[in-house]
């Protein structure tokens, strides 16, 4: 069974769409580190989570990222929305910017403990290159990362898939969704004016669930 690693419900529900009932939610809030990849930040969560639970676990990152503030907030996303708010961040965009072009990205990222086979897709190759960052072996005590007598500090390998949905910010509109989608609008509608169905068909999370349930169906 894979351990999808949230609390949102609604992320879970979008899941099932592409893995059915092999995948069921996990509670557990791992250390969300800072950093400025999305790939870095799941992947640290997917190695600690895999660590906590010992089962294949899925864990994912998200954010929103505006070309005109070179990509800005990116994986900062959830901070910049608790301290500013996402009317603020479009405040700010619409009083700075003349191209408010954004998208939403998503990495997910998976790990079970065990080594992957090479692929010869470059996408692929880039993925394992951002996930094979070396780093020390945390303990299960306080998470801190420091050296275990005798055991092997290499990182547990981790897989990637990333998915990006481009739109542009607009005032707020719609009542639907979370977080930024009042004012992330794709092909004349808000994510917030989209019913669920609507928006995974389109979603950053669903294209990367679709990328990782592909290749999971051959793991």
């Amino acid at each position: 069974m894979l351990r999808y690693v949230t609390t949102n419900d609604g992320k879970l529900t979008e899941a099932r769409e592409y893995l059915g009932d092999e995948v069921t939610q996990f509670d557990y809030d791992y250390t969300e580190i800072q950093a400025d990849d999305l790939g870095a930040v799941a992947a640290h969560g997917a190695r600690e989570a895999y660590r906590r639970v010992d089962r294949p676990v899925l864990v994912d990152d998200a954010g929103l990222f505006v070309a005109g503030f070179d990509g800005f907030p990116g994986p900062y996303s959830s901070f910049v929305e608790d301290t500013l708010g996402v009317e603020a961040v479009w405040r700010l965009a619409d009083s700075e910017l003349d191209d408010c072009r954004a998208s939403f990205r998503c990495v997910l990222a998976y790990c079970d403990g065990d080594p992957f086979d090479a692929s010869p897709d470059p996408v692929d190759r880039a993925d394992r290159a951002v996930a094979a960052a070396t780093g020390a072996r945390e303990t299960e005590s306080d998470g801190r990362a420091e050296s275990v007598e005798g055991a092997n500090n290499e990182p547990d390998p981790v897989k990637l898939f990333t998915g990006i949905v481009r739109g542009e910010l607009v005032a707020p509109r719609g009542d639907g969704g979370f977080g930024y989608d009042p004012i992330f609008e794709y092909d004349g509608t808000t994510m917030a004016e989209m019913d669920a169905a609507e928006k995974n068909a389109v979603s950053h999370r669903g294209r990367a669930l679709e990328k990782f349930a592909e290749w999971y169906a051959q793991r």
